[in-house]
């Protein structure tokens, strides 16, 4: 997160989010944040409201996602809301949702589902 200016303003139970400033270090092309840029914070908003589910002798790995890129990554920052749906022993089921803020106003510009595998007995580094 440090890498691409990103803070974690929300961690609660099940649930977290990343707020990234539209900077020209994470731009594509056309000026918009670029499509891996966004994958990346819904990939970790969403990890990060696994994590907050599993006890401390254990982690979590993303093994799969889906990611609905529905508008351009337009605005002055991006907010990431990661939840899960549905915490078991061994997967996670979760969310997140992309948001581009533009003058004060949210557009939802990313959607994704992802399976997360939670590690038990391996601890984060």
């Amino acid at each position: 997160m440090h890498l691409i200016q990103a803070t974690l303003p929300l961690v609660e139970h099940g649930r977290t989010e990343i707020h990234l400033p539209h900077w020209h270090g994470v731009e594509q092309q056309h000026g918009f944040v670029h499509g891996g840029v966004v994958g990346m914070i819904a990939d970790s908003a969403a990890g990060y409201a696994a994590m907050t589910m599993v006890p401390p002798s254990a982690s979590v790995l993303t093994v799969e996602y889906k990611m609905n890129l529905m508008a351009p990554a337009d605005g002055e920052k991006l907010i990431a809301r990661g939840e899960v749906v549905r915490s078991g022993r061994t997967l996670i089921v979760t969310r997140a949702e992309v948001f581009a803020v533009k003058d004060g106003k949210e557009s939802l510009c990313a959607l994704m589902q992802q399976t997360i595998m939670v590690m038990h007995g391996r601890t984060e580094k």
